[in-house]
């Protein structure tokens, strides 16, 4: 019997946590691992986990194929844990991509469909934008209200703005080259930390990302939705939604929207979530949310040691 816990919330990574060779060593202690890899690889139609497991890197970090792997990734997580473990969380969220992690995780999505939507989530974004023409920085010590108007002051009639509120001091603006490259001088000169730039070939969650959206729209309209059967917090908009068609509109809305990740996570601080774990490669969230919610508990899940403390942890 499945128990569900009040005081926690499952989250999930998105772009910038994939490895080669992640999730080897749950695959080798874990057989579901690969099985959730060849039902992804079947949707798709080639062999993700060996892009995974071998590469080459710059494959695997091309958008359409790093959105999938790592969905992959954070469902084979959570289907490891419902193997282990009868705890239920009571909150979800995903991180920019992780979102679809979470729904899928949360029971709103199906798993295939879900592969499919994510890998044409990153077509149409590269497709949106020329390799060049856009880019993302972080940009280190800043208020977030410094960011966002230093943005709309060099814009000139361009496109930067605030993408991603990560933590408190850490926001990645996106946009057009040549108006990133003048935000980041001028939040140099504001008394940034570090202004640095991303590897990444699209500038997510901009204005930018408008056109894609219109064609990813079209194709969540084919997608079957249910409700999820957690509270599910959505980037956009930080609220959860019970209706199917309002949730395809918060995943429209979320390509072109910033990721208002330190809302997300306060929320759910302050509605009695206690506890924030991590499902997937990488630790980039555990580090984000130790500075969001510093007295909550944070721990992640990406092998089988981290696992095990986990389930020690809730277990006792």
């Amino acid at each position: 019997m499945n128990e569900q816990n009040y005081n926690l919330a499952f989250v999930f990574p998105g772009q910038g946590s994939q490895s080669v060779g992640m999730m080897s060593s749950l695959a080798e202690a874990y057989p579901s691992t690969k099985q959730t890899f060849e039902q992804a690889s079947d949707a798709l139609g080639f062999d993700l986990w060996n892009l995974v497991q071998n590469g080459p890197e710059a494959d695997l970090n091309q958008t359409q194929n790093t959105q999938p792997a790592m969905l992959a990734a954070g469902v084979a997580v959570w289907r490891i844990w419902c193997e282990k473990s009868q705890i239920r969380p009571a909150w979800m969220a995903g991180h920019s991509l992780g979102e679809y992690t979470a729904l899928v995780c949360s029971g709103a999505i199906a798993f295939e469909d879900a592969v499919k939507l994510v890998a044409a989530r990153g077509r149409l974004m590269q497709e949106a934008v020329p390799v060049g023409v856009g880019a993302m920085a972080a940009i280190l010590g800043l208020q977030d209200h410094q960011v966002v108007n230093t943005c709309a002051e060099v814009a000139r009639g361009e496109v930067v703005a605030a993408a991603n509120f990560n933590a408190p001091g850490q926001v990645v603006i996106a946009g057009e080259t040549a108006a990133v490259d003048r935000a980041m001088e001028a939040l140099k000169a504001l008394g940034a930390k570090r202004a640095v730039k991303l590897p990444v070939s699209v500038p997510s969650h901009c204005r930018l990302m408008e056109a894609a959206s219109e064609k990813l729209n079209e194709i969540l309209q084919g997608i079957n939705v249910e409700m999820p059967d957690v509270t599910l917090i959505h980037n956009a908009d930080v609220k959860s939604h019970g209706s199917p068609e309002v949730i395809r509109h918060a995943l429209k809305e979320q390509l072109f929207m910033p990721v208002r990740w330190v809302e997300s996570i306060k929320f759910m601080h302050e509605q009695g979530v206690a506890g924030f774990i991590e499902c997937g490669p990488g630790k980039v969230l555990l580090g984000l949310n130790k500075r969001i919610a510093p007295d909550a508990v944070h721990m992640t899940i990406f092998d089988p040691d981290s696992l095990n403390n986990v389930l020690e942890h809730l277990h006792g």
